[in-house]
Protein backbone atom coordinates (compact mmCIF):
# COMPACT_ATOMS: atom_id res chain seq x y z
CA UNK A 1 0.00 0.00 0.00
CA UNK A 2 2.79 2.38 0.84
CA UNK A 3 4.79 1.73 -2.40
CA UNK A 4 1.42 2.34 -4.07
CA UNK A 5 1.18 5.76 -2.16
CA UNK A 6 3.96 7.04 -3.19
CA UNK A 7 3.48 5.79 -6.52
CA UNK A 8 0.22 7.94 -6.75
CA UNK A 9 2.09 10.83 -4.79
CA UNK A 10 4.32 10.51 -7.60
CA UNK A 11 1.92 11.14 -10.66
CA UNK A 12 -0.30 14.01 -8.90
CA UNK A 13 2.58 15.80 -8.62
CA UNK A 14 4.45 15.27 -12.05
CA UNK A 15 0.56 16.01 -13.79
CA UNK A 16 -1.01 18.35 -11.52
CA UNK A 17 2.71 20.25 -11.78
CA UNK A 18 1.79 20.59 -15.34
CA UNK A 19 -1.32 21.68 -15.07
CA UNK A 20 -0.30 24.29 -12.59
CA UNK A 21 2.17 25.80 -15.06
CA UNK A 22 0.18 25.47 -18.24
CA UNK A 23 -2.48 27.41 -16.70
CA UNK A 24 -0.70 30.39 -15.06
CA UNK A 25 0.97 31.20 -18.21
CA UNK A 26 -2.01 30.85 -20.13
CA UNK A 27 -3.64 33.49 -17.50
CA UNK A 28 -0.07 36.05 -17.99
CA UNK A 29 -0.38 35.89 -21.49
CA UNK A 30 -4.43 36.45 -21.65
CA UNK A 31 -2.93 39.76 -19.71
CA UNK A 32 -0.34 40.35 -22.10
CA UNK A 33 2.48 39.51 -19.68
CA UNK A 34 5.71 39.38 -22.06
CA UNK A 35 7.02 35.98 -22.69
CA UNK A 36 10.55 37.08 -21.33
CA UNK A 37 9.53 37.77 -17.56
CA UNK A 38 6.77 34.67 -18.19
CA UNK A 39 9.83 32.64 -18.56
CA UNK A 40 11.91 33.78 -15.75
CA UNK A 41 9.41 34.09 -13.26
CA UNK A 42 6.02 31.58 -14.00
CA UNK A 43 7.86 28.89 -15.69
CA UNK A 44 11.09 28.65 -13.28
CA UNK A 45 8.32 29.00 -10.27
CA UNK A 46 6.07 26.60 -11.38
CA UNK A 47 8.29 24.18 -12.30
CA UNK A 48 9.21 23.72 -9.05
CA UNK A 49 6.22 23.54 -7.34
CA UNK A 50 6.10 19.58 -7.05
CA UNK A 51 9.50 19.87 -4.47
CA UNK A 52 8.29 22.80 -2.55
CA UNK A 53 4.78 21.44 -1.39
CA UNK A 54 6.86 17.98 -0.49
CA UNK A 55 9.18 20.15 1.35
CA UNK A 56 6.56 21.93 3.42
CA UNK A 57 4.86 18.86 3.54
CA UNK A 58 7.23 17.02 4.99
CA UNK A 59 8.69 19.86 7.56
CA UNK A 60 5.17 20.13 8.61
CA UNK A 61 5.01 16.34 9.57
CA UNK A 62 7.93 16.33 11.50
CA UNK A 63 10.20 15.12 8.53
CA UNK A 64 13.03 16.72 7.97
CA UNK A 65 15.48 14.60 6.66
CA UNK A 66 12.95 13.92 4.06
CA UNK A 67 12.63 17.89 3.39
CA UNK A 68 16.05 18.43 3.10
CA UNK A 69 17.00 15.21 1.78
CA UNK A 70 14.67 15.74 -1.22
CA UNK A 71 16.50 19.19 -2.17
CA UNK A 72 19.75 17.81 -1.74
CA UNK A 73 19.30 14.97 -3.58
CA UNK A 74 17.38 16.23 -6.03
CA UNK A 75 20.88 18.43 -6.38
CA UNK A 76 22.75 15.71 -6.38
CA UNK A 77 21.07 13.51 -9.17
CA UNK A 78 20.59 16.76 -11.24
CA UNK A 79 24.30 16.68 -11.73
CA UNK A 80 25.26 13.56 -12.19
CA UNK A 81 22.04 11.57 -13.58
CA UNK A 82 20.01 14.47 -14.93
CA UNK A 83 23.15 15.37 -17.05
CA UNK A 84 24.98 12.24 -17.13
CA UNK A 85 22.31 10.06 -18.98
CA UNK A 86 21.43 12.56 -21.67
CA UNK A 87 25.54 12.55 -22.44
CA UNK A 88 25.05 9.00 -23.25
CA UNK A 89 22.79 9.79 -26.43
CA UNK A 90 24.74 12.78 -27.57
CA UNK A 91 27.26 14.84 -26.09
CA UNK A 92 25.83 18.02 -24.41
CA UNK A 93 27.19 21.34 -25.14
CA UNK A 94 26.57 25.10 -24.42
CA UNK A 95 27.66 28.76 -24.19
CA UNK A 96 30.92 27.96 -21.67
CA UNK A 97 31.00 31.35 -20.36
CA UNK A 98 27.33 31.73 -19.48
CA UNK A 99 27.13 28.45 -18.09
CA UNK A 100 30.32 29.17 -15.61
CA UNK A 101 29.08 31.93 -14.67
CA UNK A 102 25.83 30.50 -13.47
CA UNK A 103 27.33 27.17 -12.15
CA UNK A 104 29.30 29.95 -9.93
CA UNK A 105 26.16 31.23 -8.75
CA UNK A 106 24.34 27.81 -7.82
CA UNK A 107 27.96 26.40 -5.89
CA UNK A 108 27.43 30.05 -3.95
CA UNK A 109 23.98 29.55 -3.04
CA UNK A 110 24.61 25.75 -2.00
CA UNK A 111 27.53 27.55 -0.01
CA UNK A 112 25.47 29.87 1.52
CA UNK A 113 22.59 26.85 2.71
CA UNK A 114 25.33 25.14 3.74
CA UNK A 115 26.87 27.80 6.00
CA UNK A 116 22.95 28.17 7.31
CA UNK A 117 22.47 24.25 7.43
CA UNK A 118 25.51 24.12 10.56
CA UNK A 119 24.15 27.05 12.19
CA UNK A 120 21.59 24.60 13.35
CA UNK A 121 18.18 25.68 12.49
CA UNK A 122 17.51 26.99 9.62
CA UNK A 123 14.59 29.83 10.74
CA UNK A 124 12.69 32.45 9.15
CA UNK A 125 14.95 35.15 8.78
CA UNK A 126 17.60 33.18 7.43
CA UNK A 127 14.85 31.45 4.88
CA UNK A 128 14.23 35.00 3.55
CA UNK A 129 17.93 35.65 3.27
CA UNK A 130 18.00 32.69 0.97
CA UNK A 131 14.55 33.90 -1.26
CA UNK A 132 16.20 37.18 -1.39
CA UNK A 133 19.16 36.18 -2.93
CA UNK A 134 17.12 34.45 -5.55
CA UNK A 135 14.68 37.40 -6.27
CA UNK A 136 18.16 39.97 -6.71
CA UNK A 137 19.79 36.80 -9.61
CA UNK A 138 16.03 36.60 -11.06
CA UNK A 139 15.72 39.93 -11.32
CA UNK A 140 19.36 40.45 -12.94
CA UNK A 141 19.06 37.79 -15.32
CA UNK A 142 16.22 39.05 -16.39
CA UNK A 143 17.48 42.53 -17.08
CA UNK A 144 20.62 41.03 -18.44
CA UNK A 145 18.31 38.84 -20.88
CA UNK A 146 16.27 41.91 -22.28
CA UNK A 147 19.32 43.99 -22.62
CA UNK A 148 21.07 41.20 -24.71
CA UNK A 149 18.39 40.27 -26.54
CA UNK A 150 18.23 36.38 -25.32
CA UNK A 151 15.48 34.48 -26.10
CA UNK A 152 16.20 31.23 -24.23
CA UNK A 153 13.18 32.20 -21.51
CA UNK A 154 11.03 32.54 -24.28
CA UNK A 155 11.92 29.08 -25.96
CA UNK A 156 11.22 27.72 -22.46
CA UNK A 157 7.21 28.45 -23.57
CA UNK A 158 7.38 26.81 -26.55
CA UNK A 159 6.14 23.36 -25.41
CA UNK A 160 3.63 24.82 -22.89
CA UNK A 161 2.37 27.10 -25.22
CA UNK A 162 1.78 23.90 -27.67
CA UNK A 163 -1.41 22.49 -25.86
CA UNK A 164 -2.35 25.40 -23.30
CA UNK A 165 -5.45 26.66 -22.45
CA UNK A 166 -7.42 29.10 -24.28
CA UNK A 167 -10.13 30.43 -22.59
CA UNK A 168 -9.67 32.33 -18.82
CA UNK A 169 -12.22 29.73 -16.85
CA UNK A 170 -9.95 26.98 -18.29
CA UNK A 171 -6.72 28.73 -16.95
CA UNK A 172 -8.31 29.08 -13.61
CA UNK A 173 -9.67 25.26 -13.62
CA UNK A 174 -6.11 24.19 -14.41
CA UNK A 175 -4.26 26.37 -11.85
CA UNK A 176 -6.95 24.98 -9.00
CA UNK A 177 -7.05 21.82 -10.08
CA UNK A 178 -3.35 21.44 -10.12
CA UNK A 179 -2.72 23.41 -6.66
CA UNK A 180 -5.32 20.83 -5.09
CA UNK A 181 -3.54 17.72 -6.68
CA UNK A 182 -0.15 18.70 -5.89
CA UNK A 183 -1.27 19.29 -2.08
CA UNK A 184 -2.90 15.60 -2.30
CA UNK A 185 0.28 14.05 -4.27
CA UNK A 186 3.24 15.61 -1.48
CA UNK A 187 0.85 14.48 1.30
CA UNK A 188 0.47 10.74 -0.28
CA UNK A 189 4.11 10.86 -0.97
CA UNK A 190 5.95 11.98 2.26
CA UNK A 191 3.40 9.75 3.97
CA UNK A 192 4.09 6.59 1.93
CA UNK A 193 7.83 8.28 2.14
CA UNK A 194 8.01 7.87 5.79
CA UNK A 195 6.02 4.05 6.21
CA UNK A 196 8.43 3.07 2.93
CA UNK A 197 11.86 4.36 5.61
CA UNK A 198 10.30 2.72 9.05
CA UNK A 199 9.07 -0.93 7.41
CA UNK A 200 12.98 -0.88 5.41
CA UNK A 201 14.55 0.06 8.03
CA UNK A 202 16.39 2.96 6.88
CA UNK A 203 16.65 6.67 8.13
CA UNK A 204 13.78 9.12 6.55
CA UNK A 205 16.64 11.38 5.55
CA UNK A 206 18.14 8.45 2.44
CA UNK A 207 14.58 7.97 1.52
CA UNK A 208 14.61 11.57 1.26
CA UNK A 209 17.89 11.46 -0.76
CA UNK A 210 17.11 9.04 -2.61
CA UNK A 211 13.75 7.90 -3.34
CA UNK A 212 12.06 10.86 -2.90
CA UNK A 213 14.72 12.88 -4.70
CA UNK A 214 14.89 10.72 -7.78
CA UNK A 215 10.84 10.88 -8.15
CA UNK A 216 11.05 14.84 -8.14
CA UNK A 217 13.73 14.87 -10.26
CA UNK A 218 11.96 13.04 -13.13
CA UNK A 219 10.28 16.29 -15.26
CA UNK A 220 14.03 17.49 -15.52
CA UNK A 221 15.58 14.19 -16.39
CA UNK A 222 12.44 13.75 -19.50
CA UNK A 223 13.24 17.33 -20.55
CA UNK A 224 17.19 16.95 -20.47
CA UNK A 225 16.57 13.65 -22.61
CA UNK A 226 14.17 15.20 -24.99
CA UNK A 227 17.10 18.11 -25.51
CA UNK A 228 19.90 15.53 -26.21
CA UNK A 229 17.79 13.91 -28.74
CA UNK A 230 17.09 17.48 -30.25
CA UNK A 231 20.92 18.43 -30.03
CA UNK A 232 19.57 20.91 -27.60
CA UNK A 233 22.38 20.26 -25.01
CA UNK A 234 22.39 24.18 -23.98
CA UNK A 235 18.56 23.73 -22.83
CA UNK A 236 19.39 20.09 -20.53
CA UNK A 237 22.54 22.12 -19.00
CA UNK A 238 20.18 25.40 -18.40
CA UNK A 239 17.64 23.00 -17.26
CA UNK A 240 19.76 21.58 -14.57
CA UNK A 241 21.51 25.00 -13.46
CA UNK A 242 18.45 26.42 -12.73
CA UNK A 243 16.76 24.13 -10.89
CA UNK A 244 19.28 23.68 -8.52
CA UNK A 245 19.74 27.31 -7.92
CA UNK A 246 15.34 26.98 -7.12
CA UNK A 247 15.79 24.17 -4.80
CA UNK A 248 18.57 25.30 -2.42
CA UNK A 249 17.31 29.27 -2.48
CA UNK A 250 13.66 29.19 -3.19
CA UNK A 251 12.74 25.50 -2.06
CA UNK A 252 14.38 25.57 1.28
CA UNK A 253 14.40 29.37 1.78
CA UNK A 254 10.12 29.58 1.50
CA UNK A 255 9.87 26.15 3.66
CA UNK A 256 12.09 27.12 6.38
CA UNK A 257 10.16 30.37 6.32
CA UNK A 258 6.70 28.40 6.63
CA UNK A 259 8.10 26.44 9.61
CA UNK A 260 11.89 26.20 10.83
CA UNK A 261 14.07 23.19 9.37
CA UNK A 262 17.61 21.54 10.55
CA UNK A 263 19.13 19.34 8.31
CA UNK A 264 19.85 15.71 10.04
CA UNK A 265 23.55 14.94 11.00
CA UNK A 266 24.15 12.33 7.99
CA UNK A 267 23.41 15.47 5.49
CA UNK A 268 25.65 17.85 7.36
CA UNK A 269 28.52 15.77 7.28
CA UNK A 270 28.32 13.97 3.78
CA UNK A 271 25.86 14.63 1.69
CA UNK A 272 26.24 18.59 1.99
CA UNK A 273 29.61 17.92 0.83
CA UNK A 274 29.02 15.68 -1.94
CA UNK A 275 26.48 18.01 -3.35
CA UNK A 276 29.20 20.69 -3.68
CA UNK A 277 31.62 18.83 -4.67
CA UNK A 278 29.29 17.86 -7.45
CA UNK A 279 28.69 21.42 -8.61
CA UNK A 280 32.58 22.15 -8.14
CA UNK A 281 33.22 19.81 -10.72
CA UNK A 282 30.85 21.46 -12.70
CA UNK A 283 32.85 24.55 -12.59
CA UNK A 284 35.37 22.80 -13.52
CA UNK A 285 34.00 21.24 -16.95
CA UNK A 286 32.54 24.70 -18.09
CA UNK A 287 36.09 26.55 -17.26
CA UNK A 288 37.41 23.85 -19.49
CA UNK A 289 34.71 24.50 -22.00
CA UNK A 290 34.59 20.52 -22.73
CA UNK A 291 31.15 19.13 -24.01
CA UNK A 292 29.70 16.75 -21.48
CA UNK A 293 30.44 13.71 -23.73
CA UNK A 294 29.83 9.82 -23.42
CA UNK A 295 33.13 9.40 -21.31
CA UNK A 296 31.75 12.48 -18.99
CA UNK A 297 28.19 11.19 -18.85
CA UNK A 298 29.63 7.83 -18.17
CA UNK A 299 31.35 8.49 -15.24
CA UNK A 300 28.80 10.99 -13.58
CA UNK A 301 25.84 8.54 -14.18
CA UNK A 302 28.43 5.92 -12.65
CA UNK A 303 29.03 8.04 -9.83
CA UNK A 304 25.04 8.63 -8.84
CA UNK A 305 24.50 4.54 -9.01
CA UNK A 306 27.42 4.70 -6.57
CA UNK A 307 26.04 7.20 -4.67
CA UNK A 308 22.63 6.00 -4.19
CA UNK A 309 24.29 2.36 -3.56
CA UNK A 310 26.47 4.02 -0.64
CA UNK A 311 23.02 5.32 1.19
CA UNK A 312 21.88 1.71 1.43
CA UNK A 313 25.24 0.04 1.96
CA UNK A 314 25.51 2.53 5.22
CA UNK A 315 29.43 4.03 3.27
CA UNK A 316 27.91 7.40 4.07
CA UNK A 317 26.67 6.82 7.54
CA UNK A 318 30.10 5.70 8.00
CA UNK A 319 31.71 8.38 7.26
CA UNK A 320 29.31 11.34 9.20
CA UNK A 321 30.24 9.23 11.98
CA UNK A 322 33.86 9.28 11.61
CA UNK A 323 33.76 12.82 10.91
CA UNK A 324 32.28 13.38 14.53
Amino acid sequence: MMYLQVAAGLILLLVCGELLVRGAVALAEHFNISKLLIGFTIVAFGTSAPELVVCIQAALDGAPGIAVGNVVGSNIANILLVLGAPALIYPLTCDSKSAFRDSLIVISGSLLFTVLAWTGIIAFWQGLLLVIMLTVIIYLAYRRARKEGDLSADEALEEYEENMPKTLWVSGFFIISGLIGLVIGSRLLVTGAVSIATEAGVSEEIIGLTLVALGTSLPELATSLIAAFRRHGDVAIGNVLGSNLFNITGIIGVTSMVTPIAAPEQILHFDLFFMLAASALLILIFHLKKPIGRALGGFLFISYLAYVLSQFMGISGVYSVAMM
